[in-house]
């Protein structure tokens, strides 16, 4: 890190060898919750996530954090308190037409057995990396149950019910005076942006699909409000977009906004469902051009905190994470998946962890993203650069029971 003639860090990218203190929150029963038969969202995933990353013995690699449940207190430090009520309470049996109305459940956020404890785990595990970074535990904090981040205060939409980020954000917040979030999922990280919308100490980066599609928001031209004017960037994409597109993007962008912005902490969300041939995506990106987004977030030595979000091929899911975790601790896997692994039948006849993209047509012409980097670039050339926040009386930083390291065996 380099500092420049005023005395402010400056964080610059390059080759980073840099060995990094890895946090890694997991909850053993996350994947024993179940949304439905025909519903395409598969806590599941999480579950072979992990087997994986024991199969390559990363989680030796790291120190294993089972997170606390997330109590309605601290869900209610962004959601409001009738949801949150809603939420702790309610049953398949209980459920009534003005819930569905109300507090946005139904077909989509379906009511499930241990809905609540379901999203206590993965709020629990944000807030506690978060913690974990606020008091220098951990350089990187991996939470693959987080990153549901089309929850709102007052409602549940796509497939989410608590923003487990915006909880982390907020936390972060404590001890960082200004948190990047980047989002790399194929829909619009629209609860994030929408929560902190007029504010300049959290910017949002979403690179999405954007048109006919869920959540129909995120143009390039919504850049927040009030003091949180020019600190929302999206990038809205058409199908197809590969991995060089999406690197000769991402990379300048994020540049430039390190540069810029000067982040104290990160946030990504790794969506796979940007993954070639997800069941509910439209992109064409390899696990190697998704990680390489974290690869690059990692290399400017800023506390990280890494989190999940959408996926529905769930084998390709599960691979992603696994990769994602090794890239965290700064290994290389081999493609040969390790044997003995109890989900192997998901990933036949090749057994490998990297996968063969599809051949589908890349909409985003050159023209076009040429002309979206342009725009971008000199929106953020025109940012007040670091802009600078008073701190009040700083709140405590939560302090989750104490998490310690675990028989990782599943339960």
């Amino acid at each position: 890190m380099e500092e420049d003639k005023s005395g402010n860090s400056l964080q610059t990218p390059g080759i980073d060898g840099k060995k990094r203190n890895v946090s890694y929150f997991y909850e053993p029963t996350i994947g024993d919750y179940y949304y439905g038969r025909d519903h395409p969202m598969k806590p599941h995933r999480i579950r072979m996530a992990h087997s994986l990353i024991e199969g390559y013995g990363l989680h030796k690699s790291m120190q294993i954090c089972k997170p606390y449940a997330a109590t309605p207190q601290d869900i209610a430090k962004f959601h409001s308190d009738d949801y949150v009520n809603f939420l702790s309470s309610v049953s398949p049996e209980s459920l009534s037409g003005d819930h569905l109305k109300r507090f946005g459940v139904g077909e989509d956020c379906p009511v499930f057995e241990g809905l609540f404890e379901f999203c206590q785990a993965s709020a629990g595990g944000s807030i506690g990396a978060a913690a974990k970074l606020n008091r220098g535990d951990a350089d990187i904090a991996l939470n693959w149950a987080g990153g549901l981040h089309h929850a709102k205060k007052c409602e549940a939409s796509g497939f989410c019910y608590v923003n487990d980020i915006v909880l982390g954000i907020l936390e972060l917040l404590k001890n960082h005076e200004r948190v990047l979030y980047v989002d790399i999922d194929v829909h619009h990280g629209d609860g994030v942006e929408e929560a902190f919308l007029s504010t300049n100490r959290v910017m949002t980066v979403s690179i999405h699909k954007y048109g006919d599609y869920f959540p129909g928001t995120g143009q390039v031209y919504d850049i927040g409000v009030h003091n949180g004017k020019n600190y929302a960037l999206n990038v809205p994409l058409g199908d197809g977009i590969d991995d060089d597109s999406f690197r000769g993007l991402f990379r300048p962008i994020i540049q430039k906004v390190m540069e810029v912005y000067q982040p104290k902490a990160v946030v990504l969300q790794c969506g796979a469902d940007s993954l070639s041939g997800d069941r509910l995506g439209c992109f064409n990106l390899s696990i190697k051009g998704h990680a390489d987004c974290l690869r690059y977030l990692r290399s400017f030595n800023v506390p990280l905190m890494v989190l999940g979000g959408g996926g529905y091929t769930i084998r390709n899911v599960a691979r992603c994470w696994c990769y994602e975790t090794a890239v965290a601790v700064g290994k290389e896997p081999d493609n040969n998946l390790p044997e003995g692994n109890k989900y192997m039948e998901y990933f036949g006849p090749d057994n490998v962890l990297h996968f063969d993209i599809s051949r589908m047509e890349n909409e985003n012409s050159p023209k076009y993203l040429d002309k979206l980097r342009t725009i971008l670039l000199d929106r953020l050339s025109d940012m007040e650069h670091a802009p600078s926040v008073q701190f009040q009386e700083r709140p405590p930083t939560t302090e989750p029971p104490v998490e310690e390291e675990e028989d990782m065996d599943e339960r």
